[in-house]
């Protein structure tokens, strides 16, 4: 086996993706959400201050720490350029069949030269189950029945134990998205392939953007 196949897995901490949500190796909880961005440029000086007061604010009455990702990618105009071509060979009037090639050729001129690049906002939002010393002995106890379980028993335990933590993690997406909207900021919690398209762009970063979007 080449050592860089094996070094890759384990620095990756991801058992899996479950339900839009990220497990850990350690069993921990990650949910993602996509949030738009405010142009602050375009407020006034006393809504600059409020926006940034207000989300002030909402970091200062979180409980639990979140993570902030920005990613800045190049903007993949290939299937706009595409769109534009066909609308070419549908187009009768001669003027606006003209208009649009050059229209075409601008645009492919204009990136060619000046990248346009878009940025992704993610908040990564945690959840660890903390156990008490205390529980040692229950959890101890709990094991050795599940030893005496068959594989569906356990399966379904593990199936439980999931449901309980994706539970707690969906209360603090919620507070999160709650949060945003007071800063007028809109938001979306990502599903399990948007998760993993997400993923495979941070692990494969010459590639375009992709279909990520915000509704």
């Amino acid at each position: 086996m080449p050592l860089n196949a094996k070094a890759t897995q384990e620095f990756v901490p991801i058992k899996e993706v479950r339900d839009g949500v990220i497990v850990l190796k350690d069993d921990g909880l990650r949910a993602i959400v996509l949030a738009n961005s405010v142009n602050l440029s375009l407020k006034s000086s006393d809504e600059q201050k409020a926006t940034i007061l207000q989300f002030q604010n909402f970091l200062n009455t979180l409980d639990f720490s979140i993570q902030i990702s920005v990613q800045s990618r190049r903007l993949d105009i290939r299937p706009y350029l595409l769109l534009l071509e066909n609308r070419v060979k549908l187009q009768n009037e001669p003027l606006l069949k003209l208009q649009t090639k050059e229209y075409v050729e601008f645009i492919r001129n204009f990136t060619d030269s000046v990248s346009i690049m878009t940025k992704s906002f993610f908040i990564i939002v945690p959840y660890t189950h903390t156990v008490l010393k205390s529980d040692s002995g229950v959890l101890s106890g709990i094991f050795k029945l599940f030893s005496r379980k068959n594989k569906e028993e356990i399966k379904a335990a593990s199936r439980v134990d999931f449901e309980e933590k994706r539970s707690q993690l969906e209360e603090r997406v919620s507070v999160i998205q709650q949060g945003l909207g007071s800063c007028g900021i809109k938001s979306a919690q990502l599903g399990t392939e948007e998760v993993v398209e997400v993923f495979y762009k941070v692990f494969n970063p010459g590639e375009v953007e992709g279909k990520i979007k915000l509704e």
